[in-house]
């Protein structure tokens, strides 16, 4: 993630970030198969690993960047489906082939039709191009996005970077040839930290990241302690999580980023705490389980709206650098939990990690209807306003 996260902020940008992880992805997830023994297994599952954790990064910013304001947080949401049919979907295939060769193949097969049959089709983010200074390629999305949709670019419209709307551009030269002659503007996770608008935005991003990825991993974890069918279980996890998506991107605009944060992680904290008072025998198992499909709920709220909200806390230029940060938290978080795999019983403290997470969010700015910054200093500039 944090590679990729670089490249693709850099000059490999997003959708060329996502050609080179979904190409390591399907190479290495296929070879693994044909490992002789387990250490060369151990190596091509890291590999593959080091690949996958691009993929969602990528693909989000790319597919979130060039949507308005009005319509961004149900677009950001609407990806996140996907991810939980992925997941319905495995249980599925892993019920077919049983075998850990035969179902690597068949994981691996969707990157390499997503190369062959999505990726030729996908424009580059025009905010990357006009960061990294090629305004011309970036003009020339903007008409073909603008005549897609039936309108039409009045001639004499250029795009200029958020830190230059202020600018009295008619004192000096012309905009066109200032355009012309714009440098690549480039940052980093430093630029962030130094920053006294990004820094706490950071580390509370990089804290609520962390303590949610405990609590969704715990939850998704345990269902082997559920004493249920495996299959069932992963199933009902992954259709549990698309009613969350779609409740929560209908309440975005009306309830805002901030409370929705804290409603769905103290939502998710109410049931763990339900589900670690209640008894594994009888017909008790129905009832935790259907406190895990309400964590799960809650918690896929909170874990998929962080991205929509990191992307708009932070400028183009380090976007993906700080959700970067978001996803390393993330897996920590996941495989610090890894521990409930071997526990057995229902991990009640994952209703405190709730509570805790949604009182960090008490402190993040609200986002909504507010411009995606391109430059530091056009963030700084813009909010200080």
């Amino acid at each position: 993630a944090g590679t990729f996260g670089h490249l693709s902020d850099s000059f490999l940008g997003r959708k060329g970030s996502l050609t080179v992880v979904c190409i390591l992805n399907a190479i290495f997830g296929c070879l693994t198969v044909l490992s002789p023994d387990y250490w060369t297994y151990c190596l091509l599952r890291f590999i593959t690993g080091f690949s996958t954790g691009g993929v969602g990064l990528c693909a989000f910013v790319l597919a979130t960047e060039p949507i308005g304001p009005k319509k961004r947080g149900a677009a950001g949401m609407s990806t996140f489906y996907f991810f939980s049919c992925g997941i319905a979907l495995l249980s599925g295939i892993a019920y077919v082939f049983r075998s850990w060769r035969e179902l690597y193949i068949a994981s691996s097969i969707p990157s390499m039709l997503f190369l062959v049959g999505v990726l030729p089709f996908i424009s580059e983010s025009p905010r990357w191009y006009l960061v990294r200074g090629k305004i011309d390629e970036a003009m020339k999305l903007m008409r073909a996005i603008a005549k897609a949709n039936k309108k039409h670019l009045p001639d004499g419209v250029i795009l200029a970077l958020d830190e230059e709307v202020n600018e009295n551009l008619n004192d000096g030269p012309s905009c066109k040839d200032q355009m012309d002659t714009k440098d690549v503007i480039t940052g980093s996770l430093i630029d962030v930290v130094k920053s006294p608008v990004t820094r706490i935005r950071l580390f509370l991003a990089v804290a609520i990241n962390f303590l949610c990825s405990v609590v969704y991993y715990g939850i998704s974890l345990n269902v082997v302690n559920l004493q249920t069918n495996l299959y069932l279980s992963v199933f009902l996890n992954g259709v549990a999580e698309m009613p969350a998506f779609t409740i929560t991107a209908l309440l975005l605009d009306k309830f805002a980023r901030k409370p929705l944060a804290i409603g769905t992680q103290w939502f998710s904290g109410i049931f763990c705490l339900m589900g670690s008072l209640v008894m594994i025998h009888g017909e008790w198992k129905v009832a935790r389980m259907v406190c895990v499909i309400l964590g799960i709920f809650g918690m896929a709220g909170t874990y998929n709206l962080l991205f929509i909200y990191m992307a708009e806390l932070f400028p183009t230029v380090v976007r993906n650098a700080a959700l970067v940060c978001g996803a390393q938290a993330a897996q920590m978080g996941a495989i610090w939990r890894l521990v409930v795999v071997l526990g057995g019983g229902f991990p009640s403290g994952l209703c405190g990690l709730c509570i805790l997470g949604g009182i960090l969010a008490f402190y993040l700015p609200e986002t909504p209807n507010r411009p995606l910054y391109d430059t530091m200093a056009g963030m700084e500039g813009g909010e200080s306003v």
